[in-house]
């Protein structure tokens, strides 16, 4: 069976590892120039921003599993960091959580270690899937050709990106668009900044209140890091709503002046630059594993899908719908 899988962030590299690992024959189609989706790093001349995703934890013990195999590989590391809460300047302690993890040397890596060995066709867009007799084909899009080409025969298809782009592929599967639809996804701007000098602000990541930004976190106290003060701030979902489509100078501008005023540092950064990721998190996780019709052998897996855990949007999400979905393929 030749299966088409859209989209190379995590949970379309497992899910392409998966089937691969059970003999089926895969090719996934990526409109980026790389894989990891959310899970993300910027690479500057100056280091590298994990400006999508900022680390992971692993509750389930199938993925608790996985990871095991992953730190053994060298793939991810353990972020011992001291995370704080911020309110107008009033720093007080975060509180214990789960191990937090990263990739090494940054988020993207765990990414990359997954894609060696799979057939990915990046910088190509599939703006559309049909029927093809009882298989499907794919409209393609790339900067190299004027005009969209088709892809295929393929056998089955799975959508493996954000669940707003997930519905406008699903017109072949009407239900499955209307579930993709009620897993909307919420944006996040992202300001990304290196400093000269250390701050020393005497904390590593801190949950910031009644801000512009939600999260900050010093990039360059993770494993594996390059030398150098980084830090990266994530909007909190109210404020990318209501500014996502300001000019990048613009929210740039204003996410600086919340960094400065929540950290009380005016130290200003040689560096600073800012990402918008316009479906960074599920506004209502969809409470099931994944996605998958036999007969028409169509199916979604994503990290807005619960997977049997308490919300959605998270590294572990990912892995778990699509392990579902590949149970749900294979014999």
């Amino acid at each position: 069976m030749h299966i088409a899988i859209v989209g190379a962030g995590l949970a379309g590299l497992c899910c392409a590892k998966g089937l691969q690992e059970q003999g089926y024959c895969v090719t996934l189609y990526e409109k980026s120039r790389g894989t990891g989706g959310r899970m993300a790093t910027r690479r500057t001349e100056l280091g590298g921003f994990d400006h999508g995703a900022q680390y992971f934890t692993a509750t389930s013990e199938r993925f608790k599993k996985q990871v095991t195999a992953w730190r053994k590989a060298g793939w991810v590391a353990p972020w011992d960091a001291k995370i704080v809460t911020l309110d107008h300047g009033i720093t007080r302690p975060a509180g214990r959580s789960q191990q937090r993890l990263v990739g090494v040397p940054g988020m993207r890596s765990l990414s990359e270690q997954l894609a060696i060995g799979l057939d990915i066709r990046y910088e190509q867009q599939v703006l559309d899937i049909e029927a093809y007799g009882k298989q499907w084909v794919l409209s393609v899009k790339s900067d190299t050709v004027a005009i969209p080409a088709t892809a295929g025969p393929f056998d089955a298809v799975l959508i493996a990106v954000p669940a707003d782009q997930a519905q406008g592929l699903l017109t072949v599967a009407p239900k499955f668009a209307q579930q993709a639809k009620a897993a909307s996804m919420a944006p996040c701007w992202t300001l990304m900044m290196a400093f000269q000098e250390p701050l020393e602000l005497g904390y590593d990541a801190a949950w910031v209140q009644n801000a512009r930004l939600g999260w900050i976190s010093r990039d360059s106290s993770k494993p594996g890091r390059r030398a150098g003060d980084h830090w990266v701030a994530h909007a909190t979902v109210d404020w990318s709503i209501e500014h996502l489509e300001d000019e990048p100078e613009r929210a740039k501008e204003k996410l600086l002046k919340s960094f400065h005023e929540s950290t009380g540092s005016a130290v200003q950064p040689i560096y600073a630059t800012v990402h918008r990721w316009r479906y960074a998190q599920a506004l209502k996780p969809l409470g099931l594993d994944c996605l998958w019709d036999a007969g028409q052998r169509i199916g979604v897996c994503g990290d807005w899908f619960a997977a049997g855990l308490d919300g959605a949007g998270r590294i572990e999400n990912a892995y778990l719908s699509a392990q579902a979905l590949v149970k749900k393929i294979t014999p």
